[in-house]
């Protein structure tokens, strides 16, 4: 059974390594346990704990978590489990990086987040935002968003392992 340890990560292990920890560790926690906060709430911190064993730029994240569906027929996201700062508690689909990526079902990778049109500063210190859609039947339940304190912080080795574990989370919880 995956318990607290399953945050512990090796000092010096790159960041394809960390990301399969993070796969393997949400693997054997989501088991028999479909509810959606609880698998959220578990993933923010792994994410959390993951980025901070890693060089810089990716030890600079400063956010990690989900916005979900306000309601099924919703196009506004709520905030959800997450790691860091208070953060914006509704983001309509469209609006800033994560209503762009729950509008368009197409991660959103921002090198820098001034230039990105309509950005949403909840936190001034973001410099750079990955934002994930995480798809279930076509449709958006929930996204997966993290920002870094640094320009370009995020990579495509960041997009495709992001892009997994938001497959597996939209396959392993029942959403409302």
């Amino acid at each position: 059974m995956v318990h607290a340890d399953a945050s512990n990560f090796a000092a010096n292990i790159t960041k394809e390594e960390a990301y399969q920890q993070v796969l393997d560790q949400a693997e054997g926690l989501f088991y028999e346990q479909r509810n959606w906060v609880c698998n959220l709430s578990n993933c923010a911190a792994l994410l959390w704990h993951a980025f901070k064993s890693l060089p810089a730029p990716s030890n600079q994240v400063n956010w990690a978590g989900f916005y979900t569906l306000n309601h099924p027929s919703s196009t506004e996201l709520i905030l959800g489990p997450f790691q860091g700062k208070v953060a914006c508690q509704t983001i309509a689909f469209g609006r800033g990086v994560c209503g762009a990526a729950a509008s368009t079902k197409t991660t959103q990778l921002v090198p820098d987040v001034d230039a990105f049109p309509g950005h949403i500063a909840c936190d001034g210190d973001s410099k750079s935002e990955i934002v994930v859609p995480i798809v279930v039947d076509d449709k958006v339940v929930a996204i997966i968003d993290v920002d870094c304190a640094e320009l370009n912080g995020f990579d495509e080795v960041d997009q495709v392992w992001l892009e997994k574990l938001a497959g597996l989370v939209g396959r392993s919880c029942d959403w409302p």
